[in-house]
């Protein structure tokens, strides 16, 4: 527990020292948010239903943090580690690969949080959003999307030979994904061709559950986005301990 709370420590450090995964964790969301907001205000955008448009945009935005942190900071991170030759020596101590990747998930995930929660408070503040979920529905769903993710982000850390490759396959299969999933615009306004291969990219599994979750619709209403979701998890376990490598 120690040796997990010090490697906590020095991970929450180091994070909020990258100006880069800080940006885009806690600030870029809330840009798109207030960009969007002055377009449309809450009002629903042309074509949607009756949801305001920044209501629709918050679990959407979360779901863009969750895709962005759990496969950049973590996959880049891990693969600088090993490459620069830290965890060889992290090999040395009494450190053993759960707890580099515990670390890891605590940091990440209190900083998904604190985006998700900045995004909230912004859209109470300045649009009057409405929820008409359950708070405690939405942070399941919550994590269980960001643990998914983290999974994919441990799997590319320990297959990619170097940073600066896990960085470029990382952006490779991120930006597809936030342009078509629906977390950047809504796929409902998207052509019928660009909705079907949507239904191939995990972000819009994160995005149909927790935009369900957050206009009050149960979990059983999103069977397939949770299996979805949660076989990435276990796949994401069950290859990233397999493919851990300390250098």
């Amino acid at each position: 527990m120690k040796s997990l709370l010090k490697m906590t420590w020095m991970e929450a450090k180091l994070f909020l020292r990258e100006p880069v995964s800080s940006f885009f964790t806690l600030v870029f969301p809330l840009m798109m948010l207030f960009i969007f907001g002055s377009i449309y205000g809450n009002n629903p955008p042309p074509g949607s239903n009756s949801q305001g448009a920044i209501e629709a945009l918050i679990p959407a935005f979360t779901a863009m943090i969750i895709g962005m942190i759990g496969l950049m900071p973590v996959t880049i991170t891990l693969a600088a580690y090993r490459e620069n030759g830290i965890l060889r020596r992290l090999r040395t101590t009494p450190v053993n690969p759960l707890v580099v990747m515990a670390a890891q998930v605590i940091v990440v995930f209190a900083m998904t949080s604190v985006g998700m929660l900045l995004l909230i408070t912004a859209g109470k503040v300045v649009y009057h959003v409405r929820f008409a979920g359950n708070a405690f529905s939405l942070l399941g769903g919550f994590t269980l999307a960001s643990l998914s993710f983290f999974g994919i982000g441990f799997i590319l850390a320990g297959i990619m030979p170097t940073a600066r490759t896990a960085q470029v396959v990382a952006m490779v299969l991120l930006y597809p994904m936030l342009i078509l999933s629906g977390a950047a615009w809504p796929r409902e306004l998207m052509p019928a061709t660009v909705q079907n291969i949507s239904t191939f990219l995990p972000l819009t599994y994160v995005v149909n559950l927790l935009s369900g979750l957050w206009i009050g619709e149960g979990w059983g209403e999103h069977l397939l986005d949770i299996a979805v979701l949660a076989g990435m998890l276990l796949l994401g376990i069950v290859v990233s301990v397999k493919t851990f490598r300390w250098e």
